[in-house]
């Protein structure tokens, strides 16, 4: 049970950006603790995911999901710990995975929590590479690229964690695989660590010359997380009757959208693309979570995880994240 003394702290939405995020956009406000009613649980939330989705939501344009308005607070999966339970369905001191937001505490029905299993792999996994960002991964390449042994892969934003997980697929399944990531350091972990067959650094001069030189037959699969002139420059590599899995457009978050060329690659090439959002086939998550905990557990997939302290700090790190600063998995440690 929490202490009588605790009070609960949440992230609002204090307004909507207009270009690029900064942490003014939100505020950190204190309360009491929310009280649970019949069917609900009370959290005391450990770990929050921190995704470039989110960007979408505090934006007012029309999108899949419903937004999120100044005042609220900020959306983000969850891993915690039950502390109140008025349910049968969770006791205190079982760990869930929820959507809560960005806050220390929360109540929620507890048929919206998932009770996860963190004997063999970190909590925090959950959020990873066990959660949406692992299970992204695996629908995007397996749904809608279909790539075959021998083909060349590439996925941009190969350091994070949609990316990675990506690429350790691919490799499974025999392909080549080619990842862009921004940093010589990032692209040496893409490879030694990820086990890429090459990696190319987005932030280097030379990036058009070394890319033709990575695909010199050109791209049989793309999974697209930057959008962009990454995007653009990657259309022009790719093979005729090509796959390409949008999953997102991070990089146009905060520019105007040039389809020119982007239209003109996909006619001659006869390119599929096709985007798609995770959440629509929620029926399939437990199966696919479960082959990614069996990897992970086997030691065949690796992750990595930067780390932001408190709850306070959720604003900055989210901005960095936007920008690229952040290493795999960005995470905040609530506690």
């Amino acid at each position: 049970m929490p202490k009588p003394s605790e009070r609960n702290q949440q992230v609002l939405l204090d307004s909507r950006p207009t270009g690029w995020v900064t942490p003014e956009n939100f505020r950190l406000v204190e309360g009491e603790l929310p009280v649970p009613d019949e069917g609900q649980v009370l959290v005391r939330n450990r770990w929050l995911s921190l995704d470039p989705y989110m960007r979408g939501r505090i934006s007012d344009a029309k999108s899949y999901a419903q937004g999120v308005a100044p005042g609220d607070v900020m959306v983000g999966g969850t891993v915690g710990e039950v502390v109140a339970s008025r349910s049968e369905r969770l006791a205190v001191g079982d760990t869930v995975l929820a959507a809560t937001g960005w806050q220390r505490f929360a109540t929620i029905n507890a048929a919206h929590a998932l009770r996860i299993d963190a004997s063999e792999v970190p909590a925090q996994a959950y959020l990873g590479v066990l959660g949406m960002p692992g299970i992204t991964a695996w629908t995007g390449l397996m749904d809608i690229c279909q790539p075959k042994a021998g083909e060349t892969l590439v996925v941009d934003a190969a350091s994070g964690a949609v990316g990675g997980v990506v690429g350790q697929l691919g490799k499974h399944l025999g392909c080549r695989m080619v990842g862009i990531a921004g940093g010589s350091r990032k692209c040496a972990y893409v490879v030694d660590t990820l086990g890429f067959d090459a990696c190319v650094d987005h932030r280097a001069p030379d990036f058009a010359e070394k890319l033709a030189q990575a695909l010199p037959d050109g791209i049989d699969c793309l999974f697209e997380n930057v959008g962009g002139e990454i995007f653009e420059r990657l259309l022009t590599l790719m093979r005729p009757f090509s796959r390409i899995a949008l999953c997102g457009m991070v990089s146009d978050f905060n520019r105007e959208p040039h389809a020119c060329r982007t239209l003109r690659a996909i006619l001659v090439q006869r390119i599929r693309l096709q985007g798609f959002i995770v959440s629509d086939k929620m029926e399939t998550w437990p199966a696919i979570r479960n082959s990614l905990r069996e990897l992970l557990i086997g030691g065949k997939l690796r992750y990595r995880e930067t780390i932001a302290e408190g709850l306070a700090s959720a604003p900055a790190a989210f901005v960095g994240m936007l920008r690229g600063e952040n290493f795999g998995k960005q995470l905040v440690r609530i506690d």
